[in-house]
């Protein structure tokens, strides 16, 4: 399998968040990606490459243009008021409050394109999450150049990132932009499977109103974890979308036997979709050890994972979501690409 990878991702490092009630150290670090690229080193999965670069209209068929703005100066405008320190939101635009207008001040901007306090911008966030979505597209273009799969790792993730909103340590939702690549040249339909412990509330809202893409996601129930305020059994998608949308909240200490259930019903709504390829929002922060979740999934799940999605048989890229630097980040999420890889060759025999 072809992992992309870029050197790019360091210049965003954020300092702080806002978690606990409390500005704390972020979890979502370089070092996440080092524990990965080790672990692919290792255990010898296939070629490494470099990302291509594409142009701003890839980013643009997901996202708006002013939410792209926003994010390529947000920085400079952060720093010309004196300031050094992450660039995190103080306001949101909440019931009662305008959502139909942007501030031109930065701190009203920051407010008005956030979701929480967990998405810090720093002055080197622009290149990094621009690196980012280009990993993912470089992997999307590969799988439909003849690939079977493709492995992009990015970072920062991108799932929680709606058309013009950030948080949860992402800012473009990278599935989604390597999903309408695919759209745009020559796919009819995507499946988007979301792994990751928390919903992927951005990728679920870009495509809530289509029929052309599948989100089928299995997370956290959000009445008790993060995002809380999106990733109900009961959304099923509106208008054209209707039906088209499916979430799976389990609760916390979630184990492979509740698990795997879950993955087998989100496997049928795939195969009933019957999509010409497959994205999959890659989150190993459902492991039994990582500092901010619940769930109890341990290191030997992971190939099982793996094995499971390469029963659809699908052109499949995988987009590196949450998980975070613990030392058992790389075994897991090499561990799902292995399984996967393990399982394709034994059918193909």
């Amino acid at each position: 399998m072809i992992t992309i990878y870029g050197e790019r991702h360091r210049l965003h490092h954020g300092r702080s968040e806002l978690i606990d009630g409390e500005l704390k150290p972020c979890f979502e670090t370089p070092r996440r990606v080092d524990i990965v690229h080790e672990r692919l080193r290792q255990v010898g999965l296939g070629e490494v490459i470099a990302p291509s670069r594409f142009g701003i209209d890839a980013l643009n068929r997901v996202h708006s243009d002013a939410y792209l703005d926003f994010l390529q100066t947000a920085w400079q405008e952060w720093s010309a008021l004196g300031r050094t320190h992450d660039a995190l939101p103080t306001i949101w635009p909440a019931r009662g409050l305008r959502r139909d207008r942007a501030p031109l001040s930065i701190d009203g901007k920051l407010g008005f394109y956030a979701m929480d306090a967990g998405a810090p911008i720093t002055s080197g966030t622009w290149d990094a999450i621009e690196e980012s979505a280009h990993v993912a597209l470089t992997g999307a273009q590969c799988v439909s150049r003849g690939e079977r799969a493709a492995f992009a790792l990015c970072r920062p993730p991108g799932h929680h990132a709606g058309r013009d909103v950030m948080g949860g340590y992402c800012y473009l939702n990278n599935a989604a932009i390597a999903a309408e690549h695919w759209l745009a040249h020559g796919a009819r339909r995507v499946a988007i499977l979301d792994v990751d412990y928390h919903h992927g509330n951005g990728t679920q809202s870009i495509f809530y109103e289509r029929d052309d893409v599948l989100f089928v996601s299995l997370h956290a129930d959000p009445s008790i974890d993060y995002p809380y305020l999106l990733g109900y059994a009961e959304e099923t998608g509106r208008g054209a979308g209707q039906g088209f949308n499916f979430n799976y909240p389990l609760p916390w200490g979630t184990d492979w036997s509740t698990y795997a259930v879950a993955l087998a019903h989100a496997g049928e709504q795939i195969e009933q979709f019957a999509p010409d390829a497959l994205v999959v929002s890659l989150g190993v922060d459902t492991f039994e050890g990582d500092p901010i979740s619940q769930f109890r999934l341990t290191s030997k799940d992971y190939p099982r994972i793996g094995a499971a999605i390469a029963q659809f048989g699908l052109p499949t890229l995988f987009v590196m979501e949450g998980g975070y630097a613990v030392e058992e980040i790389g075994l897991n999420a090499v561990g799902v690409l292995t399984g996967f890889e393990a399982h394709t060759q034994v059918a193909a025999r």
